[in-house]
């Protein structure tokens, strides 16, 4: 970034015009998609529209951008023939750095990697594509109305909280359940909220289980992600393992809208959000 900004200097010193954003841009990642949306860049093309419009959902990608298929083998006939400047990825899709290359110059930008904080590195990434496409403002006005909002959603939550699970379903006996390195968990640091699963997960921050162990901390609240997988409803209903549970017999579970947990800023605003919703004030256990 400092290289950048210490180029545009010296083409300002000698007259000359700085080398113009890219305007073309095809967009592997849905974090940097969203990212970029949130700055008001549109890509031209992204990898797996409908997956982004169901998953990721918000910032609404417009109905131009071309789908790109998917996203660990995206359409390389397409690619070519859109002729992008630019192609952004994350280091989760190096492998098909080398095949993008011959089509278009490749950026990569981490979200993600072993030991650091997913939400400290969706600053630094909305930072550099600020500068990348002239929106250094933007990017700065993002990073300040996340972290407003967030510690906005901390004070009227208070900090009275039980300690919370985190959990996709899987089926009906198996969880997804977030902890150390997930986005997640970043926000709920950022909220003064406690995680109930502290289990060493995966490069992504998440374990796989089955649903008995989230009686480790029978006095935590259990939130959710919809949807459920097909007919898991019906079958946790009959499950007298799920029904047992504390705190689905005390009635400590509840749903949260879809948040893309590989995402970026946009993805923990909305988690935040989604948070002040479900959690009531409360004296703790």
């Amino acid at each position: 970034m400092r290289l950048a900004v210490l180029l545009g200097l010296c083409l300002a010193l000698l007259g000359l015009p700085a080398a113009a954003a890219p305007q073309r841009i095809a967009v592997i990642d849905w974090g940097l998609t969203e990212t970029l949306l949130a700055l008001g860049v549109t890509p031209q093309a992204v990898a797996e529209v409908d997956g982004y419009r169901r998953w990721v959902a918000a910032p609404a990608l417009p109905a131009e951008v071309q789908d790109l298929g998917l996203r660990t083998e995206p359409n390389l006939e397409l690619l070519s023939q859109l002729a992008p400047e630019l192609i952004l990825i994350t280091p989760q899709f190096e492998n098909a750095r080398a095949a993008l290359e011959r089509i278009a110059p490749v950026r990569s930008l981490t979200l993600f990697a072993p030991d650091s904080d997913p939400y400290l590195n969706a600053q630094r990434v909305t930072r550099e594509l600020g500068q990348l496409f002239d929106r250094q403002a933007e990017a700065e006005a993002l990073i300040r109305r996340v972290d407003e909002g967030l510690a906005r959603t901390q004070r009227r939550l208070g900090d009275a909280q039980r300690p919370l699970y985190l959990v996709h379903f899987m089926d009906d006996r198996h969880v997804r359940v977030y902890g150390q390195h997930s986005l997640y968990q970043s926000v709920l640091a950022r909220l003064g909220l406690r995680n109930a699963w502290t289990t060493p997960g995966s490069y992504w921050g998440f374990s796989n289980t089955g649903i008995e162990r989230l009686i480790e901390q029978p006095d935590a609240r259990l939130l959710y992600f919809r949807p459920l997988p097909l007919d898991a409803e019906r079958q946790l209903a009959n499950s007298a393992l799920w029904q047992n549970l504390p705190m689905v017999r005390d009635g400590r579970v509840h749903a949260l809208a879809e948040v893309w947990s590989f995402g970026a800023l946009p993805s923990a605003e909305r988690f935040a959000r989604q948070l002040q919703r479900a959690l009531p004030n409360e004296t703790p256990p």
